[in-house]
């Protein structure tokens, strides 16, 4: 069987009878959202590379017990953020800012102009941002990463985080009021 014709669910049971190989399958299709995850919510390139790689090395050899028919992704999602969430813990007083991610992620904001000073006031908006969203708390931070970042639905999310629709919507509606306050201070100064 090629590739492209996988199913996760066979994948999924194929790993769990012993198929190595065949696992490398998962690792490969979801290692770059699993690192972007981790990356907005530890703002660290080598964390989340770490982390990212020891959740899928923990949910190989935890891949028992998942059910074949969930997704993967969420599953792992499970893994990945508890990592981080201890990571960020553990680490608190040695947190980088969330600038060193700013440029791989908002890049949306485009420069197309040659005015100089235009360019720097983008900078400091976008440094203020990034510094805003480190400020939020970890389940703040996590929901605008997963909707604005990872343009996850409102259902995917409720899916990963194993909670109802109008939970997400709540929580969304909270951290984006939070991130709001925390910049209009900015805009204020």
């Amino acid at each position: 069987m090629r590739e492209d014709e996988l199913d996760e669910g066979s994948v999924i049971l194929r790993c769990q009878r012993g198929d190595t190989q065949i696992y490398g399958w998962l690792v490969k299709k979801y290692m770059q959202r699993a690192y972007f995850v981790a990356l907005g919510l530890v703002g660290s390139h080598d964390g989340a590379l770490d982390l990212s790689q020891d959740a899928f090395v923990r949910a190989y050899r935890s891949i028992q017990k998942l059910d074949p028919n969930r997704k993967f992704f969420t599953w792992y999602y499970q893994i990945l953020r508890n990592l981080c969430f201890n990571f960020l813990r553990d680490n608190a007083r040695h947190a980088l800012p969330f600038s060193e991610i700013g440029d791989q992620q908002i890049d949306q904001i485009a420069d197309n102009s040659d005015n100089a000073s235009l360019q720097v006031e983008k900078d400091e908006m976008r440094e203020h941002l990034w510094n805003a969203i480190d400020a939020l708390k970890p389940n703040q931070r996590e929901i605008i990463i997963l909707k604005d970042f990872q343009e996850m639905s409102y259902q995917e999310i409720a899916e990963t985080l194993e909670i109802p629709i109008g939970t997400v919507m709540s929580r969304l509606y909270s951290a984006r009021h939070a991130l709001k306050l925390k910049m209009e201070s900015y805009v204020n100064e």
